[in-house]
């Protein structure tokens, strides 16, 4: 789920003049106690105990199924206090049990408030939120040493809000199907993706900022290290995220910090190969000056002192916060690294949806037609072909399609080309076309942003809608192929309509919608028209 902040120097590549409403979708305790019995290192039907490297943990069994969740696991120390503003660091061992039957903290964010489509399904709960974030889930009925595939969740938000607590991110329905489902939480906005020219200079790696995307890093290393306990393959482990945490997967897949820790990638609406109006990136020497500014307006003259400022007071200044090029995560732009050939080459499934576009305040279609001519000139023709306004009516359609394809579609396209004519893996895209049932004013949002997941994670329990049967049977269909594909690679199986590879010839994706099936992707013209300025 994306997460829009006010923008106070950006000006978007086309509609400079467009609103952009801050979007704050947002999205526990571990207490330590002694069994008196032996623990036992598997997670079978009967127990819910195992081994990790810091210690025992318990969870807790399904009353539904044969899955046993395990929330709220430490896989970092607390990024606090002397470690705010630092590489996570490794917990602490303990001794005796903890119990891991509560999600952890959300990391840091304003208050989860429902606006819009984003009713309270969508959203991190009130409670707890707290600097000390770094807590992952683990939903499993496999046994110790079994090599299953794993699957790791990373939530969107706009880099300033989200969570792993989310209801429509419940693992268990995928868990049910053989996988290993693993959510984690990473740090956002100031406490995440923070630059300053002395937090340069104390770093080994001589770079600051990139925070939230070390936290993911070592979330995977921990993977790798302990998923064997739960009954993962530590070498069969994919990737996946939406809206921020798609722009994540994209980062994670050009860091050379990430590589081998994943084989598969999924990214559900965005990258950063191109301009983004929503979200800003930059360069490291910028995002320093921005930390300057923060330290000068909380009267900090040290790291000291901002690592003493509460995190009420810092949340308070309105910066940008999203990943850099800080010469250590993300040595050079991504597009560069991916021209290069030095991304980790994995096999991809990427897409976006119909409707989700963002657009606060519409243009009557003369307006719209002019800014057209003044951005694009002689190709202004062109344009309105692809977004046209011939009516008040359709100009507000054209906006939100244009919204759509700047901020998740374009950028996606633009992946999946490259990866189809320069990468040695496959890529795979979808086109999520369902409009989700709905009553009363959430009916004008159709195939919204963030709409897939709950079909994805085949959760559909968890989002209140009028569903019908073809909703129940386009989730078993959409996770059922998200399964083929954490286990291979490939998301075609026995059974299903055949999801062809892309390629940039014949532009064949998978178009899901109340009927799917394979059809030359829609609206790629545009895309290929927005992508090529």
């Amino acid at each position: 789920m994306l997460y829009c902040v006010p923008r106070t120097h950006y000006k978007p590549h086309f509609m400079k003049k467009l609103s952009v409403m801050a979007i704050c979708l947002v999205l526990a305790s571990v207490s330590t106690f002694f069994y008196s019995f032996k623990p036992r290192n598997d997670v079978s039907k009967n127990t819910d105990t195992v081994r990790i490297g810091s210690g025992l943990i318990s969870g807790v069994k399904s009353d539904s199924s044969d899955v046993v969740a395990f929330k709220g696991i430490p896989f970092a120390a607390p990024p606090v206090g002397e470690l705010r503003w630092k590489a996570p660091q490794p917990v602490q061992p303990w001794e005796g049990v903890k119990k891991c039957d509560a999600f952890g903290p959300s990391p840091m964010q304003a208050k989860p408030t429902p606006f819009m489509v984003y009713t309270s399904e969508f959203l991190i709960p009130e409670q707890p939120i707290s600097e000390d974030c770094l807590y992952l889930n683990v939903w499993t009925k496999a046994k110790q040493h079994e090599k299953k595939p794993v699957f790791v969740w990373i939530y969107g938000g706009g880099f300033t809000g989200g969570g792993t607590a989310v209801p429509i991110y419940d693992g268990e329905a995928l868990a049910k199907k053989g996988i290993i489902f693993v959510s984690v939480n990473y740090r956002l906005g100031v406490f995440g993706f923070l630059a300053h020219p002395e937090l340069t200079k104390e770093s080994p790696n001589n770079s600051s900022g990139n925070y939230g995307l070390l936290d993911q890093i070592a979330a995977l290393r921990w993977v790798k290290k302990n998923i064997e306990a739960f009954g993962g393959d530590p070498d069969n482990v994919t990737i996946d995220g939406q809206s921020a945490g798609s722009m994540s997967v994209n980062c994670l897949v050009a860091s050379p910090v990430a590589k081998g820790l994943f084989n598969k990638a999924i990214a559900e609406s965005g990258s950063m190969f191109i301009l983004n109006p929503l979200i800003t990136t930059g360069k490291l020497e910028g995002a320093e000056q921005q930390g300057v500014k923060l330290a000068e307006t909380v009267h900090a003259s040290s790291l000291k002192e901002l690592r003493n400022v509460p995190a009420a007071d810092l949340m308070k200044f309105r910066g940008q916060y999203a990943p850099i090029v800080d010469g250590y995560v993300l040595p050079k732009p991504i597009a560069e690294i991916f021209a290069e050939g030095r991304q980790n080459d994995v096999p991809l499934i990427t897409g976006w949806n119909a409707d989700e576009g963002f657009v606060f305040s519409f243009k009557k279609k003369e307006a719209f037609e002019q800014q057209a001519k003044e951005q694009y000139g002689a190709d202004a023709d062109e344009f309105l072909k692809y977004y046209p306004a011939n009516t008040d009516e359709e100009a507000a359609r054209s906006q939100v399609k244009l919204s759509r394809d700047m901020t998740f579609a374009a950028s996606g396209y633009k992946w999946a080309s490259l990866q189809s004519s320069q990468g040695k893996s496959p890529v795979y895209v979808y086109y999520f076309a369902r409009k989700l049932p709905a009553t009363a004013d959430y009916v004008k949002y159709g195939a919204f942003h963030t709409g897939e997941v709950a079909y994805v994670m085949n959760n559909l329990k968890f989002l209140h809608r009028p569903w019908e049967p073809v909703d129940f049977q386009l989730a078993k269909l959409m996770s059922s192929y998200w399964i083929n594909f954490i286990t291979s690679g490939n998301p075609n199986g026995k059974g299903l309509p055949p999801w062809p590879k892309y390629n940039t010839n014949t532009k064949q994706a998978m178009v899901f919608d109340k009927a799917s099936g394979k059809q030359e992707l829609p609206d790629w013209g545009e895309l290929e028209f927005m992508v090529a300025r």
